[in-house]
């Protein structure tokens, strides 16, 4: 049996996502979780491996169950809708990662693999703002009154498929390659900025390089067409600074209709191995 897990977390106390040797990290806190439920050594595969200090709200996960997993769960459609509850329980009274929900994963369905874009929000907080200390661990703040307006167009300049080396933090023979869908800048309620990133996929630090280049052009010290034209030139480059991890957040994954669900994954699998 095949879980799928739909979870949020606070990165701010988390050196990361992936679980590593004397870290405190998402997935281990989460596999010791399921273990203490489940028992077994649980292995959770995720929709997005955030960095240490990313947040995300609407993080996707996929875990499978053995046989004796399978069976303190009674294999009931009913207790699998519990096991969110459960997991959270033993997390303690005020954690900084939830399970909000755990469903039977339909056939074909892969955390990671299936899915055929995932959004990120990223906050800024400017001189029209003000620095707030109670938003310190998940908002940004630069000593500039930015231009959102300008930050937007820019943003707007650089969707499509196109090769992002210029935004991304180089891995020997990874492609940079990636298809930007959506990048758009806007004030919320308080006026603090706000970006919407989505992508196919994301190559290593490219959406903290995107907004970090767009408050460049909000700042005055890039223009636009700087940005599209650093793309073109598909050369990693220092002309703007790659903001840091807290304002960063995990948003949403998308994933297509199931009947196309093990073909997503096949297809995804095959181009990462070309990587």
């Amino acid at each position: 049996m095949r879980i799928r897990l739909d979870l949020a977390y606070d990165g701010a106390d988390f050196s990361g996502w992936a679980r590593q040797p004397g870290l405190r990290t998402v997935q281990g806190v989460l596999e010791g979780a399921v273990a203490r439920v489940l028992g077994g050594e649980p292995r959770l595969v995720v929709a997005g491996r955030t960095d240490a200090g990313v947040h995300a709200s609407g993080q996707v996960a996929h875990l499978d169950l053995d046989e004796i997993q399978h069976r303190r769960l009674d294999a009931g459609r009913g207790d699998v809708d519990q096991l969110a509850r459960k997991i959270t329980g033993v997390l303690g009274r005020s954690p900084d990662v939830v399970v909000h929900r755990t469903s039977i994963a339909p056939d074909g369905f892969d955390a990671r693999f299936s899915a055929v874009w995932r959004r990120y929000t990223y906050r800024v907080a400017d001189e029209v703002t003000g620095y707030d200390p109670l938003e310190r661990t998940r908002t940004t703040f630069v000593r500039a009154r930015l231009d959102e307006q300008a930050m937007d167009a820019a943003a707007r300049a650089l969707i499509g498929l196109h090769d992002f080396a210029a935004y991304c933090k180089p891995r020997e023979e990874a492609t940079t390659i990636r298809t930007l869908l959506d990048y758009s800048w806007r004030r919320d309620e308080t006026g603090t900025l706000v970006a919407h990133v989505r992508a196919d996929a994301f190559c290593h630090s490219m959406v903290r390089a995107l907004v970090g280049a767009c408050v460049a052009v909000g700042q005055g010290r890039l223009a636009p067409d700087d940005l599209v034209r650093l793309r073109d030139e598909a050369v990693r480059t220092s002309a703007f600074p790659v903001l840091a991890a807290h304002g960063l957040t995990l948003a949403e994954v998308g994933y297509p209709a199931e009947d196309l669900l093990a073909a997503r994954a096949d297809q995804t699998r095959a181009r990462r191995e070309l990587d």
